[in-house]
């Protein structure tokens, strides 16, 4: 056979053993959560950002609601550079319709501008948390039981002013209903009325994972403490922006908000 057919045969057996070398769980649909695997050791770079590997060669990233483009992972080990480009599906989001709010908590008074710029700082800090925790690979739990009100993505026209999207999942449930944690991991944010969220708590899981439970009666845990999955750490409540009880739960990966749905599922 010809020494440059066996070149070309060696290295697309090369490519394709390599190529399953990064292994992917979750969908390229926006909003979505991935996790992946790779051989210890590598570095990846989702588009041109490097992110953190595990150990175990385990990572972990997340897409916008509103991303269009494809997405691109490269794996480099060994000084060996792998690219895999994977499609984004577009989704198509709700349009969710709540009136009968105290019209401050719709267009704040100027006197609460410095207080909402201070605790969406406070937010941002917690959210952009890079731990090696690696909770984020374990299977996540509805953190209540009630029906789901409202959904990821869904765009918000509150008193009839059309406002940011919902980027979280709303379950409505009896004031003063336990909240269990969703996973395991360590408690960045424990506040009792934030101006928007009422009672919050934000957990880190490892590589930027974070989940925030927001509108809470009663926070029961404090910064720092390690939680495991299913603790109780608060109650449902009705505090902040909010019509009536129910848990607000999201998901984001750094400054990513992703469907929670996409990590219980």
């Amino acid at each position: 056979m010809d020494s440059k057919i066996i070149k070309s045969l060696v290295l697309f057996f090369f490519l394709i053993q390599n190529s399953y070398a990064i292994e992917f769980n979750g969908k390229f649909i926006q909003g979505h959560f991935i996790v992946g695997k790779t051989e210890p050791g590598s570095k990846i770079l989702i588009d041109k950002k490097s992110i953190k590997v595990s150990k175990d060669g385990s990572f972990v990233f997340g897409i916008d609601r509103d991303r269009k483009l494809d997405i691109v992972i490269t794996k480099i080990l060994n000084n060996e550079k792998i690219k895999v480009v994977k499609r984004i599906y577009k989704r198509k989001y709700q349009i969710q319709r709540i009136d009968g709010l105290d019209e401050k908590k719709v267009t704040p008074p100027e006197e609460v501008y410095n207080r909402i710029k201070e605790e969406n700082k406070k937010i941002g800090i917690a959210r952009a948390i890079n731990s090696d925790l690696i909770f984020f690979k374990n299977q996540f739990i509805m953190p209540v039981k009630g029906i789901v009100t409202g959904v990821y993505g869904s765009q918000r026209i509150l008193n009839g002013k059309p406002k940011w999207p919902h980027y979280g999942i709303d379950i409505a449930a009896k004031k003063g209903t336990k909240i269990k944690s969703s996973g395991s991991g360590v408690v960045t944010m424990a506040e009792d009325d934030l101006y928007y969220t009422g009672g919050t708590i934000i957990m880190d899981h490892g590589h930027g994972i974070s989940t925030i439970y927001s509108h809470l009666e009663q926070v029961l845990v404090d910064v720092g403490d390690e939680i495991n999955q299913g603790d109780i750490i608060g109650t449902v409540g009705s505090t902040g922006r909010s019509t009536g009880p129910h848990l607000d739960f999201r998901v984001n990966w750094f400054q990513t908000r992703l469907d929670p749905m996409t990590i219980l599922n």
